[in-house]
């Protein structure tokens, strides 16, 4: 069966970017000028998605107003023949969303299951929102790619620092059944380091079978005292195989604020728009930087006192 729909869950509260998300959606803040959850959405249409579901909260509305077609604008940037603008407002409209409540905060894995009703009896792809991937060909569509050979679900993971396996769902590998798919023992939600059968994390792109579903629905709250994603992925492995695909793209994390201020700089550098305004700037920044610590240096500043002196 052909992988149709996708899934991705913009429920969370944004804590991590209080107080900017107090009253706005996390997923609308922009990337130079475009917001994260659209980067998730061209990723799904371009690996052949038709429908996607997004799974929104308490102040999510913006979500769907950006999605939604605006006239007046549309209108205004007609009459004054902003041609170009004027396209990159429309790209954003037709596009087949939809849009589901999750009423209570209780887990990524209870998030998915609002959607059941929805997927129906498919296979479908689930994208979380803290990850843009970029590669020659768009992960989900690998993910697609995989499923048409194997017939099962499939998991993108990416090695990670040891010392960072708390952060994620970390895999235990079993053999690698063709180059970077991987068959797999179990799956772990955040362990410590020292206990973590690997390094491979799960870095929030997933293509499920619709029998997800029946394990989230009898699904034991784990950490966090939530419905865990992963752990109902661990049940589902122990009655039809799951594999796992690693990623050898490039990954930028925008889940907090460090990783989401490197992929602003990032994604600048390679905007039309500002790259060499951007380019020239973080030279200079560098230099003025260079200058202060060396100033700040106390080997420096005893040589300058030895100069005063002398």
């Amino acid at each position: 069966m052909k992988v149709r729909k996708a899934v991705i869950p913009a429920a969370g509260l944004g804590t991590r970017f209080l107080p900017a998300t107090k009253a706005m959606a996390k997923e609308m803040l922009p990337i130079v000028d475009k917001p994260t959850i659209q980067f998730i959405v061209e990723e799904a249409l371009k690996s052949g998605i038709e429908d996607i579901i997004i799974i929104t909260g308490k102040a999510k509305r913006p979500i769907e107003d950006h999605f939604d077609a605006n006239l007046e604008l549309e209108t205004n940037l007609k009459e004054k023949g902003k041609a170009e603008l004027l396209k990159l407002v429309e790209e954003t409209t037709d596009i087949n969303l939809h849009f589901v409540r999750q009423k209570h905060p209780l887990g990524l894995g209870h998030a998915v299951l609002q959607a059941k009703s929805f997927i129906g009896n498919e296979p479908f792809v689930v994208m979380l929102g803290d990850d843009l991937m970029e590669d020659e060909i768009p992960l989900t569509k690998q993910l697609m790619m995989d499923y048409e050979e194997t017939h099962a679900s499939a998991i993108a993971v990416m090695e990670v620092p040891h010392e960072e396996t708390n952060k994620y769902g970390i895999i235990n590998p079993g053999a690698e059944v063709s180059p970077g798919l991987y068959n797999v023992k179990n799956f772990v939600e955040k362990p410590k380091a020292e206990e973590a059968p690997s390094n491979l994390a799960i870095i929030g792109r997933y293509l499920l079978t619709p029998e997800i579903f029946s394990v989230l629905e009898n699904q034991e709250p784990g950490a966090g005292g939530e419905i865990q994603l992963t752990d109902a992925i661990d049940t589902l492995n122990k009655t039809q195989r799951v594999f796992a695909r690693e990623f050898k793209g490039t990954r930028y994390d925008v889940g907090d604020k460090f990783g989401f201020m490197k992929t602003s700089i990032e994604y600048g550098l390679k905007h039309p728009e500002v790259q060499d305004s951007l380019t020239d700037y973080i030279i200079e920044l560098g230099q003025k930087l260079s200058k202060e610590k060396k100033r700040k240096d106390p080997v420096i500043q005893e040589e300058i006192k030895k100069d005063l002196n002398e």
